[in-house]
């Protein structure tokens, strides 16, 4: 019987998980990845205050050594259910644990594309995270889909290792920030296509070789996809927990409806989604835990 159970090891659980500790909460951290979560992904991080640049696996490393250092409970086991009793009642595929408190901050994943075959080909020509698959690129021509900051910081990660990289965005503007829309367009190799979309996918031998849009055909061998996340709620779906587009709802203390329930990071809806965001909320719902 734990204090507190935080599901997810992204910086949000994690920043929950020290500031819990130390207020001598007896915490257990559960997470079916990496520690670290979306953060592994990220090939820089510039705006995190202390560092003037980070890997996101570098950050990543940091907050582990943290969960080590003060000798914080995790097992890397995946959440397959939850019981929102008085008790709160936490399964994984392996073990099942119980706390008073519960604080959900399992994070998003990425969408992909609604075209055909799609699934068939993650791992075999498209991906969604730069850091990962990049180097199996190198000196291709790939694509990037999206029109945000993931897209744009992608791109520029590319363009270092890729031949040409085609930018595709559905729409005349882009949502990212002008700074990173600056470097994209000031770097040579990164050919930016608006007002466009993916189709299909055109393949040969179980390759993918290109892509059909809707006015004409690109070569490549690699699609790198930023074209939004999807929160990782499907646990809950027993729940009566609120949630609005799959996101958790919460209030200023990011309580749930449900008693005793918190969630913090980008598993919530709010306006911003940023790394410091998701570490203030973790704090936040972790310090409002403890002086209850």
């Amino acid at each position: 019987m734990y204090d507190l159970i935080i599901i997810g090891m992204g910086i949000s659980g994690i920043t929950a998980a020290i500031y819990a500790s130390r207020s001598n909460l007896k915490v257990l951290m559960l997470e079916g990845d990496a520690p670290g979560g979306t953060i592994n992904k990220i090939p820089d991080i510039e705006n995190y205050p202390g560092f003037s640049h980070i890997t996101g696996p570098d950050l990543a490393m940091n907050l582990f050594e943290t969960i080590n250092n003060l000798k914080i409970n995790y097992k890397l086991e995946k959440v397959t259910d939850v019981i929102l009793e008085e008790t709160k009642t936490v399964k994984t595929l392996h073990n099942v644990y119980q706390s008073k408190y519960l604080l959900i901050a399992t994070g998003r994943k990425p969408r992909l594309l609604n075209i055909p075959h799609i699934n068939e080909y993650i791992g075999k020509g498209i991906s969604t995270c730069a850091l990962c698959d990049g180097n199996f690129y190198k000196d291709k021509d790939i694509a990037v889909i999206g029109g945000g900051n993931s897209a744009l910081s992608e791109s520029l990660y590319l363009s270092k290792i890729a031949h040409t990289v085609y930018l595709i965005h559905r729409s005349s503007l882009f949502r990212g920030t002008n700074d990173l829309l600056t470097k994209v367009k000031n770097t040579p190799n990164i050919k930016i296509i608006m007002n466009e979309e993916v189709t299909n996918l055109i393949t040969k031998n179980h390759k993918l070789i290109g892509l059909k849009l809707k006015k004409e055909k690109l070569d490549i061998t690699g699609l790198f996809l930023y074209i939004g996340n999807i929160p990782n709620t499907e646990f809950l779906e027993n729940t009566n927990l609120l949630l609005e587009d799959g996101y958790i709802i919460v209030n200023e203390n990011y309580e749930t409806n449900i008693p005793n329930v918190y969630a913090s990071g980008d598993v919530i809806k709010k306006d911003v989604y940023q790394i410091i965001t998701a570490a203030s909320e973790g704090a936040i719902a972790s310090i409002n835990i403890s002086q209850n």
